[in-house]
């Protein structure tokens, strides 16, 4: 069973939901998201999604777009991002072992960097899963293939506008769990939950056993505990990415910790 599987049994068995929380790779340096990325999982985070930056993130908002180019500045690479994982998977916490982390990226950097390469070298790093922003279904095979025989997550995307059968492919096609786009855009922190999620995530629900976790625009307790009503998880990331390029470099950790711990604290968990 995966890292991501016995996550997900293990919240089930305990009636919690997941805290996915995703970070910037490189944003400030590389060995200060390795340490970020223990500290909230000691914090309460149950998954990590490590960004890898990208010269043209289409996906992201202004807060992501400006960590990537920090990233980018301070010389991280892909090979880099792996290599960091590597390190997080040796820290000495049982719990920071066992957390799955998933990597966003972006097609063309895998494809610079050769598909079957990057599949091994992320399986042997440590990592679980990835999310390939800009890749649709129709054009998944080869890496669907690639990411098979490692044991990698492939994640997929489901959005406002998918269809039903949209829905379907992309959850027939996935694995370790979807990942809903909670509204159309780019990431970014707003102040509500579009009240139309729900009916989103129950029709996904209806074509999968696989988990459902929601994620764009969610950066408050309250946004987590109303997600997490109905999905399986809650994604935070430009809430926490701001947090990072907010605090000094002493108190960063702490900062991140905290946040998490009250994200966390807000997750709806089922009597």
């Amino acid at each position: 069973m995966s890292r991501i599987d016995k996550c997900f049994e293990n919240l089930r068995a305990k009636k919690d939901k997941a805290l996915v929380c995703f970070l910037t790779a490189g944003d400030p340096d590389l060995r200060t998201t390795a340490e970020v990325v223990r500290e909230i999982i000691c914090a309460g985070a149950d998954i990590v999604e490590l960004g890898v930056p990208f010269s043209e993130p289409m996906a992201d908002g202004p807060s992501i777009q400006s960590a990537t180019y920090r990233a980018l500045q301070s010389g991280t690479t892909v090979g880099g991002v792996l290599e960091t994982v590597k390190i997080i998977r040796t820290f000495p916490e049982q719990v920071v072992r066992d957390a799955p982390v998933v990597l966003m990226t972006y097609f063309n950097q895998l494809n610079k960097y050769g598909i079957q390469r990057f599949a091994r070298d992320a399986a042997n790093a440590g990592i679980d899963g990835v999310l390939l922003t800009d890749l649709p279904p129709e054009e998944a095979a080869e890496w669907l293939e690639v990411s098979k025989k490692v044991e990698l997550a492939s994640i997929m995307l489901v959005a406002p506008t998918s269809t039903k059968d949209r829905i379907e492919v992309a959850a027939n096609m996935g694995s370790g769990f979807i990942y809903c786009v909670s509204r159309l855009g780019v990431t970014g922190e707003r102040s509500d939950v579009p009240v139309e999620l729900q009916e989103l995530v129950t029709t996904i629900k209806s074509t999968t056993d696989l988990p459902v976790v929601v994620g764009f625009g969610i950066s408050k307790p309250e946004h987590v505990k109303t997600i997490t009503q109905f999905a399986d998880g809650a994604v935070v990331g430009s809430a926490l990415v701001n947090i990072i390029a907010q605090s000094a470099k002493p108190g960063l950790l702490r900062c991140a910790g905290q946040f998490v711990k009250e994200l966390k604290a807000g997750i709806n968990r089922q009597e």
